[in-house]
């Protein structure tokens, strides 16, 4: 009876052995099928969404009757009106607003998706339920639910002022503050969500591998867990930014004159104003600034991904 040899497998250096990727690799038919199938609904959105972008386009250009009725034309004044300094002050204030939403919700959604994502165990999809599930309520509803709760004789302020944190003039509504706070809420289920994915796909060895090399959790959490959740982060940042800028809901029940946005500007003049020339170029203005973000996203992805295969 012959005796077999047990074969023995080297390790690479370091002393950890190279993991397999056993996932199974999608053929040429299977990747056909799914294309076939995305095809429809890609179509779809794609045909509405440049068809309403060049119809506000084209009225961008036109004009308004005695009625208020848009009128199509080659009027370039809608769009030398956007140079106008208090067009402009709106458009940075919202973008300056999106982008610290983004910020902030980045900081708290971090830490939100550690724990659920490396820590929660048998509990993790019940939190994520009890994280999500507050948002199916309609927007809207909650923007003036949060309005209540930080207006002047709202139980955040009466708290404040109990224990010596706030006194008879401190104010949350029509405060660029207020604004924020309710971006925030709105939105931060967009970060938390990418941040959490991220995390469940990331080999909880490379923790253990960068405390031996950076030695404290907050070293090891900046050079290990950052860079390997980047994409998660980028595609977070992505969610919540591009609606905060346009967002409007916030601004109409958390702020004041001197907090709008440029969506309250777009809604003024399309449903108030009867300009639907000008609230159209500015809507193409907002697109443009959406856009760039977008394709920057993108760009970055690309790389990351090539730097991934290498």
């Amino acid at each position: 009876m012959a005796l077999r040899t047990p074969v023995r497998t080297e390790a690479p250096r370091g002393g950890r052995t190279a993991r397999r990727d056993r996932r199974p690799r999608p053929s040429a038919a299977g990747a056909r099928i799914w294309t076939w199938l995305t095809l429809p609904g890609t179509v779809w959105m794609s045909v509405f969404f440049i068809a309403s972008l060049l119809l506000v386009a084209a009225i961008s250009f036109g004009t308004t009757d005695q009625l208020g009725d848009p009128r199509f034309g080659t009027n370039l004044g809608n769009l030398q009106a956007l140079t106008d300094p208090a067009y402009r002050d709106v458009m940075l204030r919202s973008l300056g607003f999106a982008l610290l939403t983004s910020v902030i919700c980045l900081l708290i959604a971090y830490p939100v998706a550690y724990a659920v994502a490396l820590h929660a165990g048998r509990f993790k999809n019940a939190l994520i339920a009890a994280i999500v599930v507050p948002f199916f309520a309609n927007y809207l509803v909650r923007m003036y639910g949060w309005s209540v709760l930080l207006s002047d004789d709202g139980p955040v302020l009466r708290l404040l002022r109990a224990v010596g944190l706030a006194d008879a003039h401190t104010k949350i509504l029509n405060t660029g503050f207020g604004v924020i706070a309710g971006l925030v809420y709105g939105f931060v289920v967009f970060m938390i969500i990418p941040l959490y994915a991220a995390m469940e796909r990331m080999d909880t060895s490379l923790i253990e591998a960068g405390r031996d090399l950076y030695g404290g959790p907050l070293r090891t959490f900046w050079f290990v867990t950052v860079p390997a959740t980047r994409q998660g982060a980028g595609a977070g940042v992505v969610l919540v930014f591009l609606p905060a800028m346009g967002d409007f809901v916030s601004a109409q029940f958390m702020g004041g004159p001197n907090q709008i946005m440029i969506g309250n500007l777009i809604q003024d003049k399309f449903f108030e104003g009867q300009d639907w020339p000008l609230g159209s170029a500015l809507t193409m203005a907002l697109m443009a600034v959406l856009l760039i973000a977008m394709f920057g996203y993108l760009r970055r992805a690309r790389k990351d991904e090539a730097e991934a295969t290498r």
